[in-house]
């Protein structure tokens, strides 16, 4: 099955609610789902960095909103 969707039509925010409603999708039957190798690899060097004061981190409701206002 192909869906076509124009997302160059889209702004970042509609591209952003469009992500979120895939991956609820995806959540809600999330058995089949599993993450690659160069995930968790990826999540272990954030953790690192933050363990060692090299990164910081946003409550999710600021970095959102930081996300959606680049598309405004």
């Amino acid at each position: 099955m192909s869906i076509e969707i124009p997302l160059d039509t889209l702004s970042v925010p509609e591209k952003i609610r469009l992500l979120e409603s895939v991956w609820e999708s995806l959540c809600s039957k999330s058995g089949d789902v599993r993450s690659p190798e160069w995930h968790r690899e990826v999540l272990e060097t954030r953790k690192q960095r933050l363990e060692e004061g090299r990164a910081t981190v946003s409550p999710w409701k600021e970095a959102k909103d930081r996300i959606l206002d680049v598309g405004r």
